[in-house]
């Protein structure tokens, strides 16, 4: 593995740690962290999360990391890949710097 993909995979992993303990205690999932895989669908037939959930998502990436989610944004809700994907590119730009 080159440096720069571990960087990469260093930079992104306490984003998915995160939002998997926040959303497993928000949405009262059952299931562990590690239960969670990062491309698996958080609404529809993946978790089979709904419109309710969904906002809680929003909520929960607002309060986590400063970042807010730009109404219509629906394609960031995909899977937790994709929040962290969103979470990165807003802290490039300037937003939050928490992880």
């Amino acid at each position: 593995m080159t440096p720069k993909n571990q960087q990469a995979i260093d930079r992104r992993k306490p984003i998915i740690d995160r939002l998997k303990v926040e959303l497993i205690r928000r949405l009262n999932l059952p299931y562990e962290p590690e239960d969670l895989h990062e491309d698996v669908a958080l609404l529809g037939s993946g978790l089979g999360l709904d419109s309710l959930d969904a906002l809680e998502i929003v909520l929960c990436v607002e309060n986590c990391f400063q970042i807010k989610i730009p109404d219509g944004q629906i394609a960031v809700l995909r899977s937790i890949n994709t929040l962290v994907d969103f979470v990165l590119e807003e802290q490039d730009k300037g937003g939050s710097t928490r992880p």
